[in-house]
């Protein structure tokens, strides 16, 4: 008796257990709103920058720009539209209001805005416009709306508040469903706030009061999610820099209260208590609104491919920014880039290897065909294999029929049940032996991984470390052509061009003549000299073997640094905002800090350039407010530019500042102050421009 009751009780657990085992496994928390699941499915989508500054040529705009500048002859939104839809973008959020605080709808708040522009007789709305046309493209709608507002005269004041909110309702009532509100993180500072013109500061963790006005959003816009750099945690994350990229470590997860270092913005935190995700935001330039000396350093081919596999490969989306030109249009070298990074992303993911291929698992979820190997690689979003409960690890193994060549291998999570998957590694059976091809972490909505092609009979995932029991809802592997990436080209502080290719494989070709290269053009071996005067560089890779050649890289370099001189400094680090070298740098822990050069005989000078320290942890030797001075004897000294370098915290690139011609043998940068306020300035370059 006592036997039959033991016997009853243990088959009972385990029909018990493989209940249980075959159920939906349990969410790992937090998960994703069904909100930011839509929005995660976009991937890709656009961002427009156009405004008053778009006009004086500035990154920002002042908020003193009169609006009879904004006079566009050829605006074409369904240009704009179109160009977006081609290159595969699924929405298009537009800056409705920049910092400058000019209104591209006729807010009924205030006069500046398009209402008294000389477009369209004041009668223009172009968030409508824009609104309507990405109806008619079949794109999403999201608008930017700056919090900082450098025209208001409320600004700083409690009373803006209700004036933002204002604004905000307007542009969330009047243009139909918005997918995503972005707001900026850039609050306060110098403006004209209604012809004060001073400096006005806010404290941007309690100033707007985001969780009321979040709601007001979410009331408004119920299928909305929102985008914030500042104040309370919001939907969707900045990743920390707009250079295009997130960490190849990124958990959709963050804290839903205290300070985000940029390391957590960059990678999420593993443990994170609020599910917030990264957008990766960059612009196809290296600023965001237009600037024609930008004409020629749009993203090529290469480096949006680049960008693509960082960002949306990287388990983040991708939000690539169009300047409008002055004419208002979208320049069509941008538009020839971006349409070919559509064929080229074609192209790269069109043959799943995968199809009619056979899958093993480690395990299966009790043996059931409901989260069987299969479901990996069955095209079903919905579907996904999984583990019994008490792993946190396991492997899918494909078998293919015949040795297959790839180079790409891409993976997901059903995130609706959270982010799983601490680590990872994929192997390959080549030869009959099983080599590593990556060693990983996070994969969530999106991994890709890049990799030389390999010939294999079999490829092999390994998840090594989880939260809980292992799930992957897809695997695909792909056969991606090569792109060849153009070089990189320097020149030192003797002058010399230095070129550096991009792989082994291939080689590089040059031209000082502005010509085109060639495969029959001048071949890089080493540093080329050259006399100390202005030249023109251009390059390109090439591949002797299948004769592929890259874009063109070229670049334009001013007078030879070989015969200046630093003055009256000390440190000997100082010398090496002279080397060349964009990833060498000079910090000075004093403030103001004075940098003082001789150029070693007299300039005929038009404007100068600063580069910041690149290192990504140098953010507080940022400077954002300068001085800069010439002489002819070191002595007596002439202001020529003052003010400050727009943007320079989130997009730390070259800064270029114009004046009148003058002719002088010193040159002086005054550092008033950083992007932290603290006593640090840092520099990797400093250089001049010449008539």
């Amino acid at each position: 008796m006592k036997s039959t009751v033991l016997k009853f009780i243990f088959f009972y657990f385990l029909l018990s257990n493989s209940k249980a085992q075959n159920e939906t496994p349990k969410p790992v928390l937090p998960i994703p709103t069904e909100n930011q699941l839509r929005w995660q499915q976009m991937e890709y989508y656009g961002f427009i920058h156009y405004s008053v500054n778009t006009y004086t040529d500035e990154a920002w705009g002042f908020g003193n720009e009169d609006p009879k500048i904004f006079s566009p002859d050829k605006l074409d939104v369904r240009q704009w539209a179109r160009i977006c839809k081609e290159a595969g973008m699924k929405g298009v959020i537009f800056t409705a209001k920049h910092h400058s605080g000019f209104c591209l709808w006729p807010s009924k708040y205030t006069d500046y805005s398009v209402k008294n522009a000389p477009w369209k007789n004041g009668q223009g709305d172009l968030v409508k416009e824009l609104a309507d046309a990405c109806k008619e493209f079949g794109l999403k709608f999201g608008v930017y709306l700056s919090p900082w507002d450098r025209n208001h005269p409320d600004y700083g004041k409690p009373e803006y508040i209700t004036y933002f909110r204002n604004q905000l309702t307007e542009l969330l009532t009047n243009y139909g469903e918005i997918f995503e509100v972005w707001f900026d993180g850039a609050n306060g500072g110098n403006g004209f706030y209604g012809g004060a013109n001073e400096n006005r500061k806010i404290d941007a963790k309690t100033y707007y009061d985001w969780q009321n006005t979040y709601k007001l959003v979410r009331k408004l816009q119920p299928n909305i999610v929102i985008w914030n750099d500042g104040g309370d945690r919001a939907d969707l994350r900045w990743v920390g820099t707009e250079s295009g990229y997130v960490g190849e470590t990124n958990w959709s997860l963050l804290n839903a209260t205290g300070a985000v270092p940029e390391d957590m913005l960059r990678h999420g935190v593993e443990n994170g208590n609020a599910w917030v995700p990264g957008e990766v935001n960059t612009s196809i330039r290296p600023e965001w609104f237009y600037h024609p000396k930008e004409d020629k350093k749009v993203k090529t081919l290469p480096q949006l491919m680049d960008t693509y596999y960082n960002s949306v490969g990287r388990n983040g989306t991708l939000l690539l920014n169009f300047p409008i030109m002055p004419n208002g249009l979208i320049h069509e070298t941008d538009e020839k880039n971006v349409l070919d990074f559509a064929k080229a992303r074609k192209e790269a993911f069109e043959k799943n290897i995968l199809k009619n291929t056979k899958i093993q698992a480690s395990n299966v979820r009790a043996k059931s065909s409901q989260f069987s190997a299969q479901k990996a690689i069955d095209n079903d979003a919905k579907t996904y294999w999984a583990t019994d409960d008490d792993l946190t690890s396991g492997s899918l193994t494909v078998i293919f029929t015949k040795p297959t060549s790839f180079n790409r291998f891409l993976v997901q999570e059903p995130i609706h049940l959270g982010q799983r998957v601490k680590a990872f590694t994929l192997e390959a059976n080549i030869n009959g032996k099983w080599q590593k091809i990556a060693i990983e972490t996070t994969i969530g909505y999106k991994r890709i991984l890049r990799f030389k092609t390999i010939i294999a009979t079999q490829i092999r995932l390994n998840i090594t470390d989880a939260k809980a029991c292992p799930l992957i809802s897809n695997m695909e592997v792909y056969q991606a052509p090569i792109i060849l990436t153009p070089p990189m080209i320097s020149r030192n502080q003797n002058g010399d061009v230095q070129i550096s290719q991009t792989d082994a494989e291939s080689e590089v070709y040059y031209t000082l003549d502005g010509t085109i290269p060639s495969s029959k053009s001048a071949k890089y071996t080493a540093a080329v000299p050259t006399d100390l005067g202005k030249i023109q560089v251009k390059a390109i890779s090439f591949n002797p073997q299948n004769k592929l050649r890259s874009a063109l890289a070229e670049e334009s370099f001013d007078i030879a640094r070989k015969n200046w001189t630093i003055v009256a400094e000390q440190d000997k680090n100082a010398l090496k905002v002279l080397d060349g070298n964009e990833y060498t740098s000079w910090q000075k822990h004093k403030a103001p800090t004075e940098l003082t050069i001789d150029l070693g005989k007299v300039e005929n000078l038009v404007g100068f350039r600063y580069l910041s320290d690149q290192n990504w942890w140098a953010d507080a030797s940022i400077i954002s407010h300068y001085q800069f001075f010439v002489s002819d004897d070191g002595s007596t000294w002439k202001l020529m530019s003052e003010g400050e370098f727009s943007n320079i915290k989130n997009n730390p690139t070259w800064q270029i500042k114009i004046f009148e011609e003058t002719k002088a043998r010193f040159i002086k940068l005054k550092a008033l102050k950083n992007i932290k306020e603290n006593s640090n300035s840092g520099y990797a370059e400093i250089d001049i421009l010449t008539k």
